[in-house]
């Protein structure tokens, strides 16, 4: 058990969150219970995950997506109330980070993304070094949609390219529009989580691979690998809860 106070600042410190300007707060969004034992970790704070977070008894919800972004309305009506009702009626922590578990180079979405499709990483680049640049075998964009979509276990769009696939780009969820900044590091394809109309037209006319491989799918593994750490630091309870989202 650790104090909800003590894991807020290890994660805040061990994410580095002060040195991101966000679109939303990181860190601890909902107050809840004091300790913390149990641990449930998941994408986004919907209320299906909060749910099974009531029903499993968390003391903490862990999430990629949480509450609070800009541009959004500030009041507490339909769903953020029932969603911010549920966790403070069981008295639930809600902990949430974004673009510092993006970033992060052990823990983050983008690295373990790459790990999981066998990049081989080279460097980081982009704001805040989120995005990366990695190797892989030789091989064609076929070839390499088919490996996509079978570690994800979704089928990846691809917006093909005549090159060969040899140096990879990546950077995970919303992050179609950095295509040109993995032109501008020779990318031979660049992975993302989604896909907008001008990204066709930007794949083609730079003759580079595009992969549109699911928002949630390219962010699953940053929160369950630093849920899993914070139970090994400090001998807590941790529940990895994946709701299925085709997007």
């Amino acid at each position: 058990m650790v104090k909800s106070k003590e894991l807020v600042a290890y994660c805040n410190e061990l994410l580095e969150t002060e040195r991101f300007s966000d679109y939303c707060p990181n860190g601890l969004q909902i107050q809840g219970n004091n300790s913390i034992q149990r641990i449930v970790s998941g994408v986004t704070a919907s209320q299906e995950l909060i749910d099974e977070a009531v029903k499993l008894e968390a003391d903490c919800l862990l999430v990629h997506h949480g509450f609070f972004w800009k541009g959004e309305a500030p009041v507490l009506t339909g769903i953020k109330y029932r969603r911010i009702k549920s966790l403070l009626c069981h008295d639930i922590n809600l902990l949430a980070y974004h673009l510092p578990l993006d970033a992060h180079k052990t823990l983050g979405n983008n690295v373990l993304l790459a790990q999981k499709l066998g990049i081989k990483t080279e460097f980081f680049f982009g704001n805040n070094d989120i995005a990366l640049l990695g190797t892989i075998e030789r091989q064609s964009g076929e070839t390499f949609v088919r490996h996509l979509s079978q570690v994800l276990d979704r089928q990846a769009q691809h917006i093909p390219s005549e090159r060969m696939l040899e140096k990879v780009a990546l950077c995970s969820g919303a992050a179609q529009s950095w295509i040109e900044q993995a032109v501008a590091v020779e990318a031979d394809a660049f992975i993302s989580g989604e896909i907008s109309e001008n990204t066709w037209h930007l794949a083609r006319e730079n003759n580079i691979h595009y992969f549109a491989a699911g928002h949630h799918a390219t962010e699953r593994y940053g929160v369950q690998a630093l849920g899993e750490h914070l139970a090994e630091q400090f001998d807590l309870e941790h529940i990895f809860v994946d709701k299925y989202n085709p997007v």
